[in-house]
Order: C-alpha cells, then structure tokens, then sequence
C-alpha cells in the first residue's frame, strides 16, 4: 500500500492525450484538410515535387537559422538513416570517441565498434540520468553524440566543451533537439534529425546537414568498407549536390512532404525557432513545478541543466516503488502507464524498452501546456492505485 494520502481521481483530462515521443503528437489544430495540397501521384522528379521538397529544405534552414554555407538534404530511413549515412560515409579518417549515455547514442557505438570495427575507437559510457565525462574527450578525434537522450531525457547543455579549432568531426545526433532547443552549429559538423518529433510529422524520412568542414571530408576520403546507394553522398568524387536541393536518393511520401510543410508554416506562424523554444520549455516548466516537493517521482536527469524540454523522463521514487526488485518495478511502471492509457489521459507513455522503468512525456512545441498540467494530477493518481496492487 502506498505510504501516503492517495490521490484522488482527478475530473480534468487532457484535450490531447497525445504524449508519444515519435511519432509525436500533430500540432494543435491540425487536420487532414491541411495536406490536401499534397502531390499525390506525381514523380519526386518533377518540377511541383522536386519544389515542394527544396521548400521542406528552405525553410528548416531559415526556421533553425542555419549557417548559410550548410548544406542540409532529404534523407531516407528517419534519423536513423541520416546518422547512419554520416558514420558509414564520414569515420575512420581518425580515431572517434562516442559518447553513449542512452539507448540510441549506445546503438551508434554498436555500429562504430561492431559493424565498422574501427579499432580506434574509444565510447565514453554514463548511465541512464547522466552525460559522460566531457573532460575525457579527445577533440583530435571525430567525436559523435546524441545532443538530447530521447531515452533518458538528458541533454547537454550547451556546447561550451567543444573547442572551436578541433581537429575532427563533431556529429551530432540531434532528432529530439532540433526545433525545441538552440543548437551551437558552430560546434558541430554533422547534425540530423526526423520529420517526426518537434514539428509532429511523420515518420520514415530524415534531415542531414553538413558543415563546410563534412563536405570536405567526405570529398578528400574514401571508406575503406562498401557503401549502398541509399549512404552514397557523392559521385565520381564529387558532392551529390542534387541532394541538398530535393533530389531525394530514393523515393519520398509526397503526403509527407506536405505535412512536413505544414508543421514548418505552423512554425513560422507561432515565432519561428523562439517560439518553438518558448512552448517546449513551458511545458518542461510545468513538469519541474509538478516533481519539486513530489514524494512519487523525481526526473530521470539528475542535474537541472540537462533536464530534456522534449523528451521529459520521470522516474517513480514513491517509497512502495523503491521497496520492489528490479521486475517488480518494471511490472508496476508498466502497470501506471496501462492505467493512463486505459483512462484515455496519456497515450504511449511508458518509458523507452531500455531505460529505467518510469514515464516519458513528450513535452515538444506541438504539445500544449494545458494538456502537460492536466496529465500531472493523473499519473499521481496512477501511481497511487497501482501501489494497491504491490
């Protein structure tokens, strides 16, 4: 039984019980109506596609303020595929450090040290609620990262600890960043992300920007391994330009693409980058007033600075939850997450399949406040009545 006056059954339910961290929720207003522009059965190759996806292009670049001798592209395969084009086709010029603080940035040291078996490659390793020892980095080195752990909810906080005059690549995988925090582009070399998380678009394709210094690199080297067609960022030794411009590699959803431009003019309309910004640290606001005092949970990330606005990761510290074993706090965290689902007050929140049993709020700009503070008072009362059962 639980070790405190339970929570009552609150009256209020959020309008969009929405909380998934990908695909995340659409924005606020949105309706099937806003895609009926889309280029349906038309070639990618044609001229209204080709527009419609070097306008997906153009505005990213202007709503994130890129520098303007970035190159950003089409990618296929999510964030995935755009981090995975960047590791096959750019490392092994140098050693690389990795640094692995969640379930993703630990899947890139997989592939780092398993499937392109460089043998000079280090992975700086923190748990779950921490970041690496930054100070053990070597900056001669290509260095990647996941900026912000959609996994654990911990980001870093600034890129302060990234020399300006390093000597390799800095790759930053930054799905569950990009549009809901200021990125430090001149600290990085290599960003990507997904169509399907701050903006709420959907899933399958991916965004690769590429620093002056990346292109470089990958025109003056050559991976000693094979590379399928759907990596290759160049030809005949020069740069696949066509990409950078909508001349995706394989064939994009044209329906996507028009969502994709929604949820950029819906950006746009609220402020652009400081406007997605504002909202996403709302409602990271609204979580931190919630857990302060809270004997039922605390954040997953332990310091206050890396506490993600996006990817919001609680863990249940009620004393009944600290007294169970591992499987049985598993049982119970899955157990609060079923009751919210069956209440209808938070769809798809459990923790990630790796991290530590708990919740994960997704607390993107497509989230409303309101929804975040009506969701709160249900999961203290989840908590409560499923520790009857424990």
């Amino acid at each position: 039984m639980a070790d405190f006056s339970p929570a009552a059954k609150p009256s209020v339910r959020p309008q969009n019980p929405n909380f998934s961290s990908g695909p995340c929720a659409k924005r606020p207003g949105f309706t099937l109506a806003a895609l009926e522009g889309a280029l349906l059965g038309r070639s990618h190759r044609a001229k209204g596609p080709k527009a419609k996806l070097a306008e997906v292009i153009t505005r990213s670049k202007q709503i994130l303020d890129m520098p303007a001798d970035w190159r950003l592209g089409i990618v296929p395969a999510s964030d995935t595929g755009a981090v995975e084009m960047a590791l096959w086709s750019l490392l092994g010029a140098r050693p690389v450090d990795v640094l692995a603080h969640e379930s993703f940035s630990e899947a890139w040291a997989t592939d780092v040290v398993k499937q392109l078996k460089l043998a000079d490659a280090r992975v700086l390793k923190a748990p779950y609620g921490q970041l690496p020892d930054l100070t053990q980095i070597d900056f001669s080195h290509d260095v990647v990262l996941a900026w912000n752990g959609t996994t654990s909810g911990v980001r870093f906080p600034n890129g302060d600890f990234i020399p300006a005059d390093r000597e390799g690549l800095v790759i930053a995988d930054s799905t569950s960043a990009a549009f809901a925090m200021d990125l430090p582009w001149d600290k990085f070399d290599v960003v990507t992300w997904s169509w399907q998380k701050v903006l709420g678009g959907e899933g399958a394709h991916g965004m690769l920007a590429l620093s002056p210094r990346a292109v470089e690199r990958l025109l003056t080297y050559k991976p000693a391994w094979p590379l399928p067609k759907i990596f290759r960022l160049t030809s005949g030794g020069k740069l696949s330009e066509g990409i950078f411009v909508g001349e995706t590699i394989n064939t994009p959803s044209m329906l996507c693409v028009e969502d994709a431009l929604d949820g950029l003019r819906w950006a746009e309309g609220i402020g652009g980058l400081q406007g997605l910004i504002a909202r996403s640290n709302a409602n990271l606001k609204a979580v931190a007033d919630w857990v302060e005092g809270n004997e039922r949970v605390r954040f997953l990330a332990e310091k206050p600075e890396t506490r993600s606005n996006t990817s919001i990761c609680i863990a249940i510290d009620a004393p009944w939850f600290q007294k169970l074993d591992a499987e049985g706090q598993a049982k119970a965290a899955k157990a609060v997450a079923a009751l919210l689902e069956k209440e209808n007050v938070a769809l798809d929140a459990g923790a990630y399949r790796d991290a530590p049993p708990g919740l994960r709020i997704w607390g993107g700009a497509t989230v409303e406040t309101s929804d975040i503070v009506a969701l709160l008072p249900w999961i203290d009362y989840a908590i409560d009545t499923v520790a009857a059962e424990f």
